[in-house]
């Protein structure tokens, strides 16, 4: 083989590896932006925090965010915006609740396997929840998601893979499974769908 030739081929190893290089660096990127979101945030500048103590064991289990600003009357007040809650009394927090600027309940997020980060998190309209996500493999997406009409359950939706897209899609009418849709080949698409079988 020539020089030329040994050249050629280091220079296309090369390219490989640095295209390969390239791609971990996006894929550790894109891990980086969707790490997994904190139960407890740092408070904002403007947040005021206020503990409680409500099983009466001195440690607080109950911390109470709030904001002071103008209301439409022009007078001052205190709104909450957010409340951590400690359910398990371990010293951390399990659910936090955000409010809206009328103060009501917007999305709730909760860490299920009590490691500090979300996993969990309710969608409210009016304090009405419509949406439910959950990130089963801990790298900060979401893997299920309920959609809920009028308070009862209407479609569920999986990424079975962890490909960042939908490949599974459950449709439920009357408190039951209706129709079932699956992507078989990873375009986004249903390529089969199946029906429930009436429970008897």
């Amino acid at each position: 083989m020539s020089k030329w030739m040994v050249g050629l081929a280091l220079v296309g190893l090369c390219g490989c590896a640095s295209d390969k290089a390239a791609q971990k660096s996006e894929e550790g990127q894109a891990r980086e932006q969707a790490s997994p979101e904190p139960i407890q945030p740092p408070p904002a500048a403007n947040e005021k925090v206020t503990k409680k103590d409500t099983n009466a064991d001195e440690k607080p289990d109950v911390w109470v965010y709030t904001v002071d600003e103008q209301g439409a009357d022009g007078q001052g007040r205190e709104r909450m915006v957010r409340k951590e809650m400690d359910i398990n009394w371990d010293g951390r927090v399990d659910i936090t609740t955000y409010y809206d600027a009328r103060g009501e309940r917007e999305r709730e997020t909760m860490d299920l396997d009590f490691d500090g980060k979300v996993d969990s998190v309710y969608f409210y309209e009016k304090s009405i929840n419509i949406r439910r996500e959950r990130d089963l493999n801990g790298d900060g997406r979401p893997d299920v998601w309920a959609y809920y009409e009028k308070g009862k359950l209407a479609r569920k939706e999986r990424d079975s893979n962890g490909d960042g897209r939908v490949d599974y899609w459950e449709y439920w009418e009357n408190d039951q499974v209706d129709r079932i849709g699956e992507d078989l080949d990873g375009d986004g698409n249903v390529d089969k769908w199946s029906r429930s079988t009436p429970a008897e």
